[in-house]
């Protein structure tokens, strides 16, 4: 008991921190025996991919039903941060092609994959996705449908009887608390993660893509650690580093082992409210982030896409290089509505420069070759962000609003586990 008491004392990052460095351990010192513990992970990201398109549901749906007329919210600023970082992220990775220019062996193993022929059907995809059956939402976690389907029902709650009302609230209430308890779960499914993706992948295999995996993860160190901060200078005009480092601890950590931007959903609802957030902006705020807040995946296909065209000796321009941008800020926003992710969007990139389809798909081949750690830090930038940016719309408001010092009060918190309601 006395145990447990020092354990509940942590905070949640320690724990998961504590649970990280005994997979490390266990993985390098005991790797057979290690295996049987990463039934952890699949329970902990299981349970929180179960629960997370109930959480979205009910909480968007409350929070609409209860919306009064007059509350403004922070949808427009949350909308216009997330597509704005999306297309800074392209464009640094393309910048940072240009000047490290990468080439890559092509290798086969994704040729039967189908990929989306052009940029009018991923949105097709996604506007599809958006008029989903209901059930089949929550079933495959189609988010936009999810929230399209909350929104509506919202909205139309809005003149129920308070009592009907209160039964919703009090059910997304119970959700929550559910979501918590899966959260305290967070250091044994790390544990698990982190054994599986030592034991099963290892590093070995991604040696030969050192220099590709290097660019990679600089563009979205760079992303996370200087663009960002600076969008966020710029909107709230305080030191953004202690609001930055806080999301990438308790949201970007656990992504980047679950490599899941919906899995990640309670984990970004929970540090929310621990900053104190409106939650009727962060309850729609943070769902759409994991289907278009896709910093990570722009990166992913600029660079790819790129690395091809430098392979073959295809000569680029500056206003084509900048079109690559945009297309991949597009195409990394409708990611989620396609099966396999940003990797498969590579070849409709590649298509712009006259790549063939077959050549692409290669490329494709290789992405999942590297896929062990693109994935994770790209999943760890998408869904801290979505954090940061919701942070970033409410602290401007607020400032807006007179209050300063709240705000001071709230950048200048360096533990994690102190919380910012208090503020």
């Amino acid at each position: 008991m006395k145990v447990l008491k020092m354990w509940n004392r942590l905070s949640i990052v320690k724990q998961i921190l504590i649970g990280l460095i005994v997979g490390i351990i266990l993985a390098v010192s005991v790797p057979e025996a290690a295996k049987s513990l990463t039934i952890f992970g699949a329970l902990f990201v299981g349970a929180l991919k179960a629960i997370a398109p109930v959480l979205v549901l009910f909480l968007v749906m409350a929070s609409i039903a209860q919306h009064k007329k007059g509350q403004q919210t922070n949808m427009k600023s949350i909308v216009f941060l997330y597509l704005l970082g999306t297309f800074l992220a392209g464009l640094i990775a393309v910048i940072a092609s240009f000047i490290f220019p990468v080439s890559i062996s092509l290798t086969e193993g994704a040729e039967d994959l189908a990929a989306p022929g052009s940029a009018i059907e991923v949105i097709k995809t996604l506007v599809l996705n958006v008029v989903d059956n209901p059930a089949n939402a929550l079933i495959n976690a189609n988010y936009i449908g999810i929230l399209a389907w909350a929104i509506v029902l919202g909205l139309a709650l809005r003149n129920a009887a308070d009592t009907t009302k209160t039964l919703i609230t009090n059910f997304s209430d119970a959700v929550a608390k559910l979501v918590g308890w899966v959260i305290k779960l967070a250091p044994l499914g790390i544990m698990g993660l982190v054994i599986e993706s030592i034991t099963a992948n290892g590093l070995e295999s991604l040696l030969s893509y050192g220099k590709l995996l290097a660019l990679l993860i600089g563009c979205m160190l760079f992303v996370a650690l200087v663009v960002n901060p600076l969008i966020v200078y710029i909107n709230i005009r305080r030191n953004p580093y202690p609001l930055v480092f806080r999301c990438l601890r308790e949201s970007g950590i656990t992504a980047f082992f679950t490599r899941s931007s919906a899995a990640n959903i309670p984990v970004n609802m929970t540090l929310c409210e621990k900053l104190g957030l409106d939650k009727d902006t962060y309850s729609v705020s943070i769902p759409l982030g994991a289907t278009v807040n896709m910093a990570g995946a722009a990166v992913t296909i600029s660079v790819l896409t790129l690395a091809a065209v430098h392979t073959l000796g295809i000569q680029v321009d500056i206003p084509t290089a900048i079109i690559l941008s945009v297309l991949a800020a597009i195409c990394a926003c409708g990611a989620s509505g396609v099966a396999g992710g940003s990797l498969l969007l590579i070849p409709l990139a590649c298509s712009l420069f006259g790549i063939p389809n077959d050549v692409a798909m290669q490329v494709v081949g290789v992405g999942f070759i590297i896929g062990v750690l693109q994935d994770s830090f790209e999943t760890s930038l998408n869904s801290s962000t979505d954090v940061l940016f919701t942070a970033t719309a409410e602290y401007k408001k607020r400032l807006q609003e007179g209050e300063a010092v709240a705000i001071n009060k709230a950048f200048d918190i360096q533990k994690p586990s102190e919380d910012l309601v208090e503020s």
